[in-house]
């Protein structure tokens, strides 16, 4: 399997980054990497694996996020991702939500290396590289002192390449959503583990929202996550990525791009989505544009309709381009 570039990836986002959502990214850059939402390894391994794993062959680069703490679970999860062609399986250490840490996964890991070594040891040999995503420490640990055992005990375990949010997470006393924001971020932190582990591939996330900050991040570690931004404004991050962040080719004219979603949505519809379901990540394509507003106006009160098909999205593209 290819060597990936994680020059600059867009994170596994709950309820954000399906299938649809990453086309869309996809077609605004050829090179990022595009994560899923995090599954489960027992939803993987019980669940609709057509529904919770399947994705256009156009996606690739993407990655596979993977929720668990049992290491026969996650290697069973990783196998099955492997048989759907995934390029990367990465174990979510980062999640503080109160669903995640009840399954004793996700962010209360961060409290266990052991244990996140031995689910990366389980999970490895099936093709895909594997990778983690993690905080900086939790609730009262010390960053300082936590996260070079973690990263230490779980590089041993054969993981080289990690994405770190440079916030803890308080596991009681803030939401999910507080997690996001309310922790300080940290970047110099993130920056010396690169400097403690240059052999490790280093890739920093949170608080992240233009292309000058990616390209600012990339003097001190390899690769760059960014969440919220990619997706309320995707073709200010991500049209340009390409060029700027990779080095490789132009933007894709947005006519272009809307056109293709246009082709893509005519055989979704087909197949049985909803055009909501599907432009629900568009809304934000056009943020800070004239038209703007009206663009979201027409597919926020339209596309949920009976009907409502590829024609409603080229009425609302009308009012961008003038």
């Amino acid at each position: 399997m290819p060597e990936l570039n994680r020059r600059l990836s867009v994170a596994p986002m709950m309820d954000w980054t399906d299938r649809h959502c990453r086309y869309f990214h996809r077609l605004l850059s050829r090179e990022t990497l595009l994560y899923t939402e995090m599954v489960t390894a027992k939803a993987v391994i019980h669940g609709d694996r057509k529904r919770l794993l399947g994705f256009h062959p156009v996606e690739h680069p993407v990655a596979l996020q993977l929720g668990g703490s049992d290491p026969a679970e996650l290697a069973e999860a990783s196998r099955i991702a492997a048989d759907f062609g995934y390029d990367e399986v990465n174990l979510n250490v980062g999640c503080p939500s109160d669903r995640v840490q009840s399954g004793s996964f996700g962010a209360v890991l961060m409290e266990q290396p052991g244990l996140v070594a031995d689910c990366a040891a389980a999970m490895q040999g099936f093709g895909p590289e594997i990778t983690v995503k993690c905080r900086i420490g939790v609730d009262d640990q010390e960053p300082r002192d936590v996260l070079p055992d973690f990263l230490e005990t779980v590089s041993a375990a054969g993981v080289q390449s990690f994405a770190i949010h440079a916030r803890k997470a308080w596991l009681q006393g803030l939401s999910p959503k507080q997690n996001r924001d309310v922790p300080p971020l940290d970047y110099a932190l993130v920056y010396a583990m690169k400097a403690a582990f240059p052999a490790l591939e280093i890739c920093i996330n949170g608080g992240i929202s233009a292309l000058d900050e990616v390209l600012t991040h990339l003097n001190h570690v390899d690769g760059v996550m960014i969440g919220r931004a990619a997706y309320h404004q995707p073709f200010a991050l991500l049209s340009d990525a390409d060029a700027r962040i990779f080095g490789t080719g132009t933007a894709r004219p947005e006519g272009d791009v809307i056109a293709t979603m246009c082709n893509y949505i005519e055989a979704e519809l087909v197949n049985g989505a909803r055009l909501n379901q599907i432009t629900r990540h568009m809304l934000g394509a056009f943020a800070g544009r004239p038209g703007a507003r009206q663009w979201r106006r027409v597919l926020s009160e339209g596309a949920h309709l009976e009907g409502a098909g590829p024609a409603l999205v080229m009425q609302a593209y009308a009012a961008v381009k003038g």
